[in-house]
C-alpha cells in the first residue's frame, strides 16, 4: 500500500497540459468517460467522412455511385486495419513510458511511431493504385459499378500517408490522456470534407471522384494540424522532424502489441470483404442497402471500441507506475461502460433505421430498403447473443 501511495506521488508529478486526463490517481469512471467520450465523437467524425461520401452520391448521383463507394469499404478496412492496429502499439508503450517520466524513451517512441506511419502510408497509396482493380474483380464487383468503384479507390488510397501521419499522432496523444485535440482536428477536416463534397459533387458534377478528392483533402488536414501539436508541444512526446527515424528496439516493442492486434482486425474485416463479395453478386440493388446498413452499424463499433482505447491507455499508464490492482479496477469499469453503450446505442440504431435510410443516405423504396433492414437486425440480434440473451426480440 505504501509503495502505491509513493508512486502515486510520483505520477502526479509529471507536468500536464490543460487537455491529459491523469489516468494513474483519483476516481477512474468520470476519468474514463471523459477521455472515451472525445474519442467516441472522433471515431464517429472519421466514420462521417466515408458516410458522407456515401450520402452525398446516394442523393445526387444514385444508386450505382452509392453501390461503387460502398464496394470499396471492406478492401478499404483490410489494406489499412493491419496499419491502425500498429498504431495501438505505439499508443500503450507511449501511455507506459510518459506515465514512468521516462523522456528519452518516449521520444524515440514517438519519432519511431511517426517514422513507421509514413512508411507505411506511402506503401499503402501504392498498393491501393496497383491493386484495385485486380481486387474489386476478385470480389465479384458488377461490371456496371466497378469502374466507378476503382476510380474511387484510387484516389482515395492517395490520401493514405495522410491518413496514417494522422491516426499514429492521435494515439500518441491519447497515451498522454489527450482525446480533446485530436476530436477539435476532427470536427475541422470534417467539416471541410462535408463542403467539398457538396461543391465538387453538385457544382462539379465530379461523382465519386469528388467526394474521394474531398476526403483526401480533409485527411491531408487533420494530419497536418495533429502533427503541429505535436511539434509545438512541450512535453517529452515533442515532434523533431530531423530526428524522425527508427530505433529497432522501440519498433519491435510497437510491434509485439500492434501486429496481433493488426491481424486480429484484418481477420475480422477479411470476413467483410467475403460477405461484401456475397452481396455483390446480388447487384447494384443489394450493394446499396448493405452500405448504408453497415454506415449505420459503424456508428455501434466505434463507440465499443472507443472505451477499448480508452482500456489500453489508462491500463498501459497504471502499468508503467506499477498500479497493479488499479489496472483492475480500470477493466472493471471499462466492461460497465461499454455495456451501457452497446445497449442503449444498439436500440437506437435498431429503430431509426428505416428513417434513416428514406431521408438521409438515399431517396430508397422496396429492395434496397429491405437488404439494409435486414443486415441491422441480425447483426444486433447476433451481437446481443454474445451476452447470453438468446430471448429478446425487438
Amino acid at each position: 500500500m505504501n509503495k502505491e501511495n509513493n508512486r502515486e506521488v510520483e505520477t502526479s508529478g509529471i507536468k500536464r497540459s490543460k487537455y491529459e486526463i491523469d489516468m494513474c490517481n483519483g476516481t477512474i469512471m468520470d476519468k474514463l468517460i471523459s477521455f472515451a467520450l472525445p474519442l467516441m465523437l472522433s471515431g464517429v467524425l472519421q466514420l462521417m467522412f466515408n458516410a458522407v461520401d456515401i450520402i452525398v452520391v446516394g442523393r445526387f448521383t444514385g444508386s450505382q455511385a452509392l453501390a461503387a463507394v460502398g464496394s470499396t469499404s471492406a478492401l478499404i478496412n483490410i489494406f489499412t486495419n493491419l496499419f491502425i492496429g500498429i498504431s495501438l502499439g505505439s499508443n500503450v508503450l507511449a501511455a507506459r513510458f510518459y506515465a514512468a517520466g521516462k523522456s528519452k524513451e518516449m521520444s524515440e517512441t514517438v519519432h519511431t511511431s511517426i517514422t513507421i506511419a509514413l512508411i507505411s502510408g506511402i506503401i499503402m497509396a501504392f498498393v491501393g493504385a496497383i491493386f484495385a482493380k485486380g481486387a474489386l474483380e476478385l470480389m465479384d464487383t458488377p461490371d456496371d459499378v466497378i469502374d466507378q468503384s476503382v476510380l474511387y479507390m484510387r484516389i482515395y488510397f492517395m490520401g493514405m500517408p495522410f491518413f496514417m501521419l494522422y491516426n499514429y499522432g492521435a494515439a500518441i496523444l491519447r497515451a498522454v490522456g489527450d482525446t480533446k485535440r485530436p476530436l477539435l482536428f476532427l470536427i475541422i477536416s470534417g467539416i471541410t470534407n462535408a463542403v467539398l463534397n457538396l461543391i465538387l459533387v453538385i457544382v462539379f458534377g465530379l461523382g465519386v471522384a469528388g467526394v474521394a478528392i474531398a476526403t483526401v483533402i480533409a485527411q491531408l488536414i487533420s494530419c497536418v494540424l495533429v502533427l503541429t501539436c505535436l511539434c509545438r508541444s512541450q512535453s517529452s512526446y515533442r515532434l523533431y522532424f530531423n530526428k524522425l527515424g527508427i530505433r529497432r528496439d522501440y519498433m519491435v516493442q510497437i510491434f509485439k502489441v500492434g501486429v496481433p492486434a493488426g491481424i486480429q482486425s484484418v481477420v475480422i474485416n477479411f470476413s467483410n470483404a467475403l460477405l461484401q463479395s456475397s452481396v455483390n453478386s446480388f447487384g447494384s440493388t443489394a450493394m446499396a442497402g448493405y452500405t448504408a446498413a453497415n454506415n449505420l452499424l459503424g456508428f455501434l463499433y466505434v463507440s465499443i471500441n472507443s472505451v477499448t482505447q480508452a482500456c489500453m491507455s489508462f491500463t498501459s499508464q497504471n502499468l508503467g507506475v506499477g498500479k497493479f490492482k488499479r489496472m483492475d479496477r480500470v477493466l472493471i469499469d471499462c466492461i460497465i461502460f461499454v455495456s451501457c453503450c452497446f445497449n442503449s446505442y444498439g436500440k437506437f440504431i435498431l429503430h431509426i433505421r428505416q428513417a434513416a435510410y428514406r431521408n438521409i443516405y438515399i431517396r430508397c423504396r422496396g429492395g434496397k430498403m429491405w437488404h439494409g433492414n435486414t443486415r441491422i437486425y441480425n447483426a444486433y440480434i447476433f451481437s446481443l447473443r454474445n451476452y447470453g440473451s438468446y430471448t429478446w426480440c425487438p
